[in-house]
């Protein structure tokens, strides 16, 4: 796991996409609004990676929401952290526990929520969702907008 760093890594340089999440350093920098109480959201959408028993790719949209402290996840770290998983075997429940825990531990945000929006395989959707724990008295939290799996009608 990789430290607060002085200066991002990847910010402005040519970065190749990690061979695993192992290997994935993910870069933070000092929050500019430190203090304040306010919510950071990203969207993945089209995040991938493999099912551990046939190899075959999975396909979710995560979405990840943190109350930032001393620090930050610079974007273009997390885009490649999250990219590592496309050779990345995991089941649904692994990977999206396993990125929110990784991103709690090393930012230490004050809250982080991720949710997996996995597609189907095998006819059967699967959503996971982990917490730190409650959200911070105050904070606004808006629902994360992805409906649940409704197929084609």
């Amino acid at each position: 796991m990789s430290e607060t760093p002085l200066s991002p890594l990847h910010l402005g340089q040519s970065s190749a996409l990690p061979a695993s999440p192992e290997e994935a350093v993910l870069d933070y920098v000092s929050n500019p609004r430190e203090g304040s109480l306010y919510l950071v959201r990203f969207a993945a959408p089209e995040f991938t990676s493999l099912c551990p028993v046939t190899g075959q790719p999975d396909f979710a949209h995560l979405v990840i929401d943190y109350a930032p402290q001393a620090s930050i996840v610079e974007s273009k770290s997390l885009k490649l952290f999250l990219g590592s998983f496309r050779n990345h075997a995991g089941f649904h429940e692994d990977v999206t526990v396993g990125i929110g825990q990784r991103l709690f531990d090393e930012m230490k945000p004050r809250w982080l929520r991720i949710g997996g929006y996995w597609y189907p395989r095998g006819g059967i959707p699967i959503d996971v969702f982990w917490q730190s724990g409650a959200p911070p008295e105050g904070l606004w939290v808006p629902d994360q907008g992805v409906q649940g799996y409704r197929g084609r009608g």
